[in-house]
């Protein structure tokens, strides 16, 4: 299968990213095909409902998204929500527009997130954000996901054991509910 894997942090040092590369790593392993986008490398334009559309990258990021059996979104969480990344991706990828012949990316995606956060409370940061994908675009928000803190690594990049193994359980019931949905006979549109 053909997966996404999405890191939308901007910071260098960024642990969600190394959940993202953990996990493409994993769903290569397992010899599926994987897209893997960084937005610190492959940075994206800011949102204006008009030219955006037009940059290359946003068309690189709307085709890995609109082309995978599974998405992977890696965010991080900065006072209780996700970080501005995945908000400006969603808002460049998920637009529909006729004229321009653009249907939104993330319509009926399955989604896992791969979340990174300062404190142990905050592992359902992300709950408004899935939410939004889940009724704006009819996303099937994977219920199991990775919440990881500091104290979760045993070294930079480096998975402590729980955190190992919850990924692994993460990206192999990913993989599960991607298959189960892989050849659905809709397609989702607008509802509103």
């Amino acid at each position: 299968m053909k997966f996404t894997v999405l890191a939308t942090s901007l910071d260098p040092e960024s642990r969600s990213a190394w959940l993202c590369e953990l996990a493409a790593a994993e769903l290569l392993d397992l010899g599926h095909e994987v897209t893997f986008l960084d937005l610190r490398t492959s940075a994206l334009p800011a949102f204006d409902n008009d030219q955006c559309y037009a940059h290359p990258q946003t068309q690189r990021y709307h085709q890995a998204i609109r082309e995978a059996d599974g998405v992977f979104l890696g965010v991080p969480v900065y006072n209780w929500g996700v970080g501005s990344g995945a908000k400006a991706l969603v808002e460049l990828t998920g637009s529909t527009d006729e004229e321009r012949g653009l249907h939104g990316a993330w319509f009926d995606q399955p989604v896992t997130f791969l979340v990174s956060g300062g404190l142990d409370h905050g592992w359902l940061s992300h709950a408004s954000f899935a939410a939004g994908l889940m009724f704006d675009f009819k996303c099937v928000i994977n219920p199991h996901f990775v919440y990881a803190t500091s104290a979760h690594w045993a070294a930079p990049a480096q998975p402590g054991e729980w955190l190992q193994a919850r990924l692994s359980r993460t990206v192999e019931r990913a993989v599960d509910l991607s298959a189960r949905l892989v050849g659905r006979p809709y397609r989702s549109v607008w509802d509103v």
